[in-house]
């Protein structure tokens, strides 16, 4: 893979983690990158430790490491988003039941689902599970009102009459409510609101941002532009999940204003389970698609691009830019690779971990019992910069690089 920049090696390193569609408070990624990265270092053989933050800026941790005996400073921010996510789920019963057919209504009718469907089962079939779930739980709701109100419509009715009906219906459609309340109060074990409210985030705007979150992405953009001037080696942006797109429209957009300088801090890309089809493949994913496009082209970065088959969560080995059907002859990103969950994970962790989707989706930014050459903590807090740690890297062989949107239009 050509160089961006001449070999470095790294000795300070500015990481902006942009996260997915989460509500939950960034430490939740603090603590996991301690507890994953100590696992780590004592599989591999090098030392890593963490200290809180100094000074302000967004959340994040100072990380010093030792690897190949070269000494590493990296100070990693959480650029947040998650008040916007929980903004967006604060809505009631009845109007998750709304988003579950406006979200199907789009992804069906623009056929996108079709075309989803025909590069990866895995997430397309985790779109559908909320669908199913909710459907599942108003069923249950219904019958066991229908069964109260048969019931007492039985009992009362030849006793009290029309009041008996009334006290009947009445009965059954409490208990119907309070079921499906009670559905959203357990979420946390269904995660069906969950992902209904995260597949109908992009589905609503029909691929756009809404505008609360494009100024939120200016801030970030801001954020790493300042990086870029910082007395570091390498500045790192990791975008996981639904902040893999994100990530992709902020750097465009630096690009484009000419905030990248050519003699700054070498600048790497890190997506990571990346889930762009589910907005580029939507009619009026207009800017992400162009985003898509123009920083595929640069050549002042490092774009790696990581997923894995075992992740039914993400578009696995899927370029996201070709598969958007807006590659260029001047695209020369991003390198995609598999973290081949398999293979770097021992024979008892995949067993443990191949059913619970969600920790997998998660799997990434975790300890590999047998790591390949994809190991997050060396990225992050290792001496090689993104470029030269995958320049001689060649892509999965069984990627998926062929256009497969409908949609390929990156103007309005």
């Amino acid at each position: 893979m050509a160089q961006t920049r001449g070999s470095t090696t790294v000795k300070k390193r500015r990481v902006f983690y942009i996260p997915g569609y989460d509500p939950i408070h960034p430490r939740r990624y603090r603590e996991l990158y301690r507890s994953e990265s100590a696992a780590q270092a004592k599989i591999s053989g090098y030392e890593i430790a963490q200290s809180p933050k100094t000074g302000s800026g967004p959340y994040g941790w100072h990380v010093a490491s030792k690897i190949d005996e070269c000494a590493v400073a990296a100070d990693i921010d959480v650029l947040l988003w998650s008040d916007i996510v929980r903004d967006s789920m604060e809505t009631s019963v009845p109007a998750t039941y709304l988003q579950l057919v406006r979200t199907a209504w789009t992804y069906i009718a623009t056929g996108a689902l079709r075309r989803l469907m025909w590069m990866r089962k895995g997430p397309v079939i985790a779109a559908l599970y909320p669908v199913g779930m909710l459907l599942l739980q108003l069923l249950l709701a219904y019958g066991v009102a229908a069964t109260v109100y048969g019931a007492g419509k039985y009992a009362l009715v030849p006793l009290i009459g029309v009041v008996g009906r009334f006290f009947s219906l009445g009965v059954a459609l409490a208990l119907f409510v309070m079921i499906l309340r009670w559905f959203k109060k357990k979420d946390g074990k269904f995660f069906a609101y969950y992902l209904m409210h995260d597949y109908a985030f992009s589905a609503r705007w029909r691929g756009a941002n809404p505008a609360p979150l494009e100024a939120r992405m200016r801030e970030f953009g801001e954020a790493i532009a300042h990086a870029m001037n910082d007395d570091v080696d390498e500045v790192l942006v990791v975008g996981h999940s639904s902040g893999a797109h994100l990530a992709i429209s902020i750097l465009a957009d630096l690009f484009r204003e000419g905030k990248i300088a050519a003699d700054g801090p070498a600048l790497g890309f890190l997506s990571l389970g990346q889930v762009v089809p589910m907005m580029s493949f939507l009619p009026d994913a207009h800017r992400l698609r162009a985003d898509l496009r123009d920083l595929s082209e640069q050549s002042g970065l490092a774009w790696v691009d990581v997923t894995a088959p075992g992740d039914g969560c993400a578009f696995a080995l899927c370029d996201p830019v070709a598969v958007s059907g807006v590659q260029t002859a001047q695209s020369k990103w991003p390198l995609v690779i598999s973290a081949a969950f398999t293979q770097s994970l021992a024979p008892e962790t995949w067993k443990a971990l191949r059913w619970r989707f969600f920790r997998l989706h998660f799997q990434y930014l975790c300890a590999f019992d047998r790591p390949k050459d994809y190991d997050y903590f060396q990225i992050t807090a290792g001496p090689l910069t993104l470029a030269d740690r995958y320049r001689d890297r060649k892509p999965s062989k069984s990627r998926i690089d062929v256009p497969a949107s409908k949609y390929t239009s990156t103007t309005p």
